[in-house]
C-alpha cells in the first residue's frame, strides 16, 4: 500500500504490476527458432542496396520468403507499384486487423545507411510471430504486412494510402521501427517536411565582353541561398532549411542562363511547415527580383510529422523491457517521447494521421567514428549480426503490441481514442 510521508510517496512491490506479458515467452521462442531463416533475408537486402521503386531484389526476396510461410497469402507488385507487396495471414476469425510496414529502399551511393534492411526484418519478424500465436491459440484477428517502397523521398506509403491499400484490408493499427545510435524508445515523433525544386531562367551573354546583356540565373540562386542563411537567424527551434545546388551554370565566361537546386523545409508540425515555407519562398522571389531572372518552383514531395500512439507505446515498452535490453525504455511517456524526438522525416508520418501508428526507435552500434544514419559507416554496422539480433528483439516487442490489441478487451478502443485526441483534437 502507498504511504505518504512528507510529500514523498513510497510504492511497495505489491503495488507494481510486474507480471510478464502473457505471450512473451512464446513469441521469443518462435522468433529464436526461425532466426537462422530470417538472417539470410536480412543479409540479402542489406548486401544488395536498391533505390526507391527499384527494390526488385528485396521485393523478390521478401515475397518469396513470405509465400513459403504456412498460412500466408502474398500479392507481389501490389497497387500498381512494381516493388510494393502485401502478405496476409487470416484464420477466418473476425477480430482486429494489425499491420506492419516493411521498408526496403537504400540511399544513393551509401547503401543501407538508414538500416531499412533491419526495419524490414523487424516488421517481418513481428508479423510472423503475431500470426504464429494467433494460429496456436485460435485468436481472433488478422495480420497484414505491407511492402512499402521508396521511403527515402519517394513516399511509397503515401501512394499506398491513396490507392486504398490500408482501407482495403480494414487495417486498425500500423507498426514499424527504425534503427539509430540514440536510445531505445517506444514513442518516436518525427518532423513534417516538404521538398521542392527551384529553377532560375536568365539570359546568356559574354561574361567579360558584354555582361550587361545577360541575366544571371546563378546570381539569383546565390542571392536566394544567402537569404536563406540570413533567415535561419529568425527561425524557431525545430525549423530546418536544407538545400543543394544541382546546376550552377555552364562556363565562367558565360552569364548563366539556367541554374537549379533541390530544397527541403522541415518543422515540428505540418502547420509550421506551411508558415516557414512562405518565408522561404520569399527568399527565392528576392533572388528573382534582384537579378531579373524568372523563378520556377516545383513541389516534389511532402511528409507529415509522425504522431506516436501512447497506448500502443505502453504495450511495446512493456514487452521490450522484459527482453533484457541494455537500457530499458523509460516508463514515463513524456520522457520517452522527448528521447524519441527526431528532426528526421518519414512517410510513416502520413500513416499516423490515417490510423493509429507506432514507430519504435532502437539502438544499434554506431559506425566508425560514431557514425549514425545516412553515413556509409552506419550502413556497415546495419549489416552486422549484432544489429540483426537487436532488430529481432524489436520484432518480438512489436508482435507483443499487436497481440495486446488483438486479445485485450477495450484496448483497441483506447488506442483509437488516443489517436483521435492526438491527430484531430478529439478528447471524447
Amino acid at each position: 500500500m502507498d504511504q505518504q510521508i512528507e510529500d514523498f510517496v513510497f510504492v511497495t512491490y505489491e503495488d507494481v504490476d510486474v507480471s510478464k506479458p502473457v505471450y512473451l515467452d512464446e513469441i521469443s521462442d518462435f522468433l529464436d527458432s526461425i532466426a537462422d531463416e530470417l538472417w539470410p533475408v536480412n543479409k540479402k537486402i542489406h548486401d544488395n542496396p536498391e533505390l526507391g521503386y527499384q527494390e526488385f531484389i528485396a521485393h523478390e526476396t521478401l515475397t518469396r520468403f513470405m509465400a513459403s510461410r504456412p498460412g500466408w497469402k502474398v500479392t507481389p507488385s501490389a497497387y500498381g507499384l512494381a516493388t510494393a507487396w502485401v502478405a496476409v495471414f487470416d484464420n477466418g476469425e473476425k477480430g482486429p486487423v494489425v499491420s506492419f510496414n516493411v521498408e526496403m529502399d537504400a540511399l544513393d551511393g551509401i547503401g543501407h545507411a538508414c538500416g531499412h534492411n533491419l526495419i524490414a526484418t523487424a516488421s517481418v519478424a513481428g508479423g510472423l510471430a503475431t500470426a504464429e500465436i494467433i494460429e496456436k491459440h485460435g485468436l481472433r484477428g488478422k495480420v497484414v504486412l505491407f511492402g512499402t517502397p521508396a521511403e527515402e523521398g519517394g513516399g511509397g506509403k503515401i501512394k499506398l494510402l491513396k490507392a486504398g491499400a490500408y482501407r482495403d484490408y480494414n487495417v486498425d493499427i500500423n507498426l514499424i521501427s527504425h534503427p539509430g545510435i540514440v536510445k531505445d524508445v517506444a514513442l518516436m515523433r518525427t518532423s513534417a517536411y516538404t521538398a521542392f525544386k527551384v529553377e532560375y531562367y536568365g539570359r546568356e551573354a559574354h561574361a567579360a565582353a558584354s555582361p550587361w546583356l545577360g541575366i544571371n540565373a546563378l546570381d539569383a540562386l546565390i542571392t536566394a541561398y544567402n537569404a536563406l542563411s540570413v533567415l535561419r537567424q529568425q527561425t524557431m527551434p525545430g525549423d530546418v532549411i536544407q538545400g543543394n545546388i544541382t546546376n550552377g551554370g555552364v562556363r565562367p565566361n558565360v552569364i548563366h542562363a539556367y541554374t537549379a537546386g533541390n530544397f527541403v523545409v522541415r518543422a515540428n508540425t505540418q502547420a509550421r511547415v506551411k508558415e516557414l515555407k512562405k518565408k522561404v519562398d520569399a527568399c527565392f522571389e528576392a533572388g528573382a527580383t534582384a537579378t531579373g531572372a524568372t523563378l520556377k518552383m516545383t513541389a516534389v514531395q511532402s511528409y507529415a510529422d509522425h504522431v506516436p500512439n501512447r497506448v500502443l507505446g505502453a504495450s511495446y515498452r512493456r514487452y521490450f523491457n522484459e527482453l533484457s535490453p541494455p537500457m530499458p525504455i523509460p516508463g514515463n511517456d513524456d520522457v520517452d517521447e522527448i528521447e524519441g524526438r527526431t528532426m528526421a522525416s518519414t512517410d510513416q508520418g502520413d500513416i499516423s494521421y490515417a490510423m493509429p501508428s507506432l514507430s519504435a526507435g532502437f539502438s544499434i552500434p554506431p559506425g566508425l567514428g560514431g557514425a549514425g544514419p545516412h553515413n556509409p559507416e552506419f550502413a556497415k554496422t546495419a549489416g552486422t549480426k549484432v544489429a540483426f539480433q537487436r532488430c529481432l528483439r524489436v520484432g518480438k516487442a512489436l508482435a507483443g503490441t499487436a497481440l495486446d490489441v488483438i486479445t485485450q478487451d477495450g484496448l483497441l478502443e483506447e488506442v483509437v481514442k488516443e489517436w483521435k485526441r492526438e491527430t484531430k483534437g478529439d478528447s471524447k
